[in-house]
């Protein structure tokens, strides 16, 4: 049997599996949590019969995952683990539109990953937060252990340009309301 590894696979190198905007855990987590919440809305003025105010359900919001405590380790390659948290580095900075790094203009946004280990591609993703403590250090100061904690949320496959067919590019509270991840791809 082979040891499979967590991974964040960048959407837009997902056909290149040796593209250097992947990210392969050296080791695996030992825990993933999910989370998902409910938006709702308190009315101070409209009141149910026992006197409460009135709850309105929103909408769904996007599942987020956690991992705490990922370990990175070059110890015994005796170089600096700084090169590592690079990699992760880069999940936090905003590219263009077609991917490139650190472009200006109103299309930024930060890289989009689908979190995959094994055969299981849990989430179409981007890093929303990231945080790294640096553990162990050789006598020089050269950090050479630390763990990474990520917080991932869900985003939606894009939609299509109005030309290619859209048939409603901003939905109402009722369609988004029906938004959940793809039963044959995700959780």
């Amino acid at each position: 049997m082979t040891l499979e590894k967590a991974a964040l696979i960048n959407v837009e190198e997902k056909d290149n599996p040796k593209s250097p905007a992947h990210i392969q855990f050296m080791f695996n987590p030992n825990q993933i949590s999910f989370s998902r919440s409910i938006s709702i809305e308190q009315s101070s003025g409209a009141r149910n019969n026992q006197g409460d105010n009135k709850t309105s359900f929103k909408h769904p919001n996007p599942y987020t995952v956690q991992i705490a405590g990922i370990p990175l380790d070059t110890y015994e390659k005796g170089s600096s683990v700084l090169e590592e948290i690079k990699k992760f580095k880069k999940c936090v900075e905003f590219v263009g539109a077609n991917g490139n790094p650190g472009a200006q203009g109103e299309n930024r946004r930060p890289p989009i990953y689908i979190f995959t280990w094994g055969s299981n591609e849990y989430l179409r993703c981007f890093v929303k937060t990231f945080n790294f403590k640096l553990t162990l250090f050789l006598p020089n100061g050269n950090p050479v252990r630390a763990t990474v904690d990520l917080t991932l949320e869900q985003v939606d496959l894009p939609n299509p340009a109005a030309s290619q067919g859209a048939s409603n590019p901003n939905p109402n509270e009722r369609q988004q309301a029906g938004r959940s991840l793809p039963s044959d791809t995700y959780l």
